[in-house]
């Protein structure tokens, strides 16, 4: 009988041991044994934040007594916080409660990843008021470029039913220090603005708000005339204007710390003011009245292009320099980091810099909705950092995007920042175990933009996996590499939207929609041709670097000054064209794609040589992810050149592996997958 206990207890052990490596934890994986006792942490008060944040010291906090103390006169530190030693204990100090939480989080990040958390003295103040995550979730549950499962939001469910991930998303967030969220889709359906819908977001609002994140919503701009039976959805009709200033009114007495609208308009055929001869300020204006009493922002996205002549890429400046001065002070102009459309690499966004009065923030791109789904390992920091520290020479040189978006560079009202996120129901949250490390990354930077790609990394490792530096270095420099590889693979030299359509999966350079719009076609973007390959932006072309400041509006102008990770984005090369290293265009193109794929290679080398050090779960998991991505890369490889040597006719190099398809078969090739955003 004892034996017999014994395997029922062993039995009933086994669920855990195996759940725990799943990949639900994330980062937050903390000590198991308890922590400090209740007697050693200090402090006064009672509030939900603060309950959470002796929560969590008292089962994960494995150092000395620790008091945390709000500090009015910590105003200036925007919502961050002090660590302090003072003698056998730490004080964690903030102006409010949520600081105290964010500091907790700091020093069990320090404790989880081996550093000192004696003799510390540490002040941090965010680079960013908001730092958001837009979550694409239609009210049906699924998710517009979502590549982790069904939506988190169980909207049929609430409010009556709340499922626990509700309170782990909203503490995992906490943790990176992101403090708002975006419930439902830019292309948002106007029910979400519906009494019960609201009823529901209330639930989530509440669960949100001990761990210091604020609701938004995405609004879909012919609301009024949609749920409202009004005859139109014109911001200069008073009728319009009364009804969008009634609803602000029933979602803050339902959600007093309602964060504000998120608005797409005029963009993909979603409604806009432009329906009605107005401008984009009028129609952010009308929404920011009605918020302003209630400390609301407005969040309104500069990805408009309509099917004009125009080329894509310069449709968002002009459609906004003109209207400069004339946006509220509570609205703030969210700009993709590239003009174009969250390729895997873009010249940054003229926009940046060109709005003189206007507020600006960042919109960023989690979900790989071009990067390989949730099936490459894309470590998305470096491009990150690659648009924040790019300088637009908009107030001389040094004006970079981080300092005119968190405003130090042009004092605002607010300054925020934000990333489409890639959260969903599945077990590991984001599809891939490595793709967890972008939401980490953005929240990490979000909070403080000048943290290296390399230390977000080795912080997100340690906590995730293990400090073994046989798996740390190796996993390093995997993640470090793997955005260039991937754009070596897919889109060298600045080739761009060369994508399958509607999916965005693979490759399809040689797609040309007939009867659709041009710049949703691959031609419209590479532009190949017997002469050569590439994008003319120079003022021979679109002169789309007129949008750029001086110098860069030269620099990318001229090809022989153009950086060449950029040159097919600016320039219509020719196939014998010299590179820099000697190498024609053509040869150059031909390395690229062969070391994308090499590199994918000794990604699965490396990861089989990892087994030892992790769970086998995880490791396998993650090494079957790679066997997909090094056929995706052959696949890209084969079908771009292939294609382009249509064009070029010229060899594929002599000390390239030769590709394994046939032109003819791959262009056979027809995924069937779930729009565009």
């Amino acid at each position: 009988m004892q034996k017999f206990r014994l395997y029922i207890l062993l039995f009933l052990m086994i669920p855990f041991a195996i759940s725990a490596e799943d990949g639900s934890q994330l980062w937050l994986r903390f000590p198991a044994k308890n922590g400090i006792s209740a007697d050693k942490i200090i402090f006064k008060g009672n509030n939900p934040t603060l309950n959470i944040a002796r929560k969590e010291l008292m089962n994960h906090w494995q150092g000395q007594e620790i008091e945390l103390r709000t500090d009015r006169s910590l105003k200036n530190l925007k919502g961050g916080y002090k660590i302090q030693s003072v003698q056998n204990k730490l004080v964690i100090s903030a102006e409010k409660e949520i600081g105290l939480l964010y500091g907790v989080y700091h020093i069990l990040r320090l404790q989880q990843t081996k550093l000192t958390t004696t003799n510390i003295n540490i002040i941090e103040k965010p680079s960013y008021d908001v730092r958001i995550l837009n979550h694409w979730d239609n009210l049906d549950g699924t998710i517009e470029r979502g590549y982790a499962g069904h939506s988190l939001w169980k909207w049929d469910d609430l409010p009556n039913k709340i499922s626990p991930r509700y309170e782990e998303y909203a503490r995992a967030n906490a943790s990176i220090g992101i403090n708002a969220a975006v419930l439902n889709n830019v292309n948002a359906s106007p029910n979400m603005l519906r009494k019960d819908y609201l009823e529901k977001v209330k639930v989530l609002a509440d669960i949100f708000r001990p761990y210091g994140i604020k609701v938004y919503l995405s609004v879909n701009f012919s609301s009024p005339k949609v749920l409202g039976g009004l005859e139109n959805s014109d911001p200069l009709n008073k009728d319009v204007q009364k009804w969008w200033k009634e609803k602000a009114s029933e979602i803050y007495k339902l959600i007093p710390d309602f964060g504000g609208f998120l608005v797409k308009a005029n963009s993909e055929g979603q409604p806009g003011p432009q329906d009605y001869g107005r401008t984009h300020a009028d129609g952010a204006n009308m929404m920011a009245d009605v918020l302003k009493p209630y400390g609301g922002i407005v969040m309104w996205r500069a990805f408009v292009y309509s099917p004009s002549k125009e080329d894509r890429a310069k449709q968002a400046y002009l459609e906004f320099v003109p209207l400069d001065g004339k946006f509220r002070d509570n609205i703030i102009i969210q700009i993709k980091n590239g003009p174009v459309d969250f390729q895997p690499r873009e010249a940054f966004n003229p926009l940046f810099g060109a709005l003189k009065k206007t507020p600006e923030m960042v919109e960023f791109q989690i979900t790989q909705e071009y990067l390989g789904h949730s099936n490459h390992l894309v470590y998305l920091a470096p491009l990150f950092k690659e648009t924040l520290e790019s300088d637009t020479y908009s107030d001389g040189r040094g004006s970079t995007i981080a300092k005119i978006t968190d405003g130090t560079l042009r004092p605002s009202k607010i300054s925020a920042i934000s990333a489409v996120a890639n959260i969903g129901e599945d077990k590991n949250w984001t599809g891939h175990h490595f793709a967890q490390a972008n939401w980490y990354a953005f929240g990490r930077l979000a909070w403080n933009h000048d943290l290296t790609s390399e230390q977000i990394a080795d912080e997100w490792i340690k906590m995730t996996f293990t400090d073994n530096e046989k798996f740390l270095n190796p996993v390093k420099e995997i993640m470090l590499t793997s955005r260039e590889t991937v754009v070596d693979y897919m889109m060298p030299l600045g080739l761009h939207h060369i994508f399958a359509g509607g999916h965005h999966y693979g490759p399809e350079p040689w797609g040309d929609y007939k009867g659709g719009r041009p710049d949703w076609s691959p031609v419209y973007y590479h532009r190949a041709d017997a002469q050569g390959v590439g994008f003319d932006r120079t003022k021979t072309g679109s002169n789309a670097v007129s949008q750029y400041f001086p110098p860069l509006n030269e620099t990318y102008g001229n090809i022989k000054t153009c950086p060449e990770n950029l040159i097919l984005w600016f320039h219509h090369v020719p196939w014998d064209y010299k590179m820099k290293d000697g190498k024609t265009l053509w040869e150059e193109l031909s390395y690229k794609y062969d070391t994308g794929v090499k590199n994918v290679r000794d990604y699965q080398k490396f990861w089989d040589k990892m087994q030892p050090y992790i769970d086998e779960e995880r490791f396998a998991e993650v090494r079957s992810k790679l066997t997909i991505q090094a056929k995706d890369a052959v696949w890209w490889k084969d079908a771009c050149l292939l294609y382009f040597q249509t064009f070029s006719k010229m060899p594929i190099p002599y000390d390239i592996e030769k590709p394994v398809h046939e032109l003819e078969d791959l262009k056979k090739i027809k995924l069937n997958m779930g729009h565009h955003n």
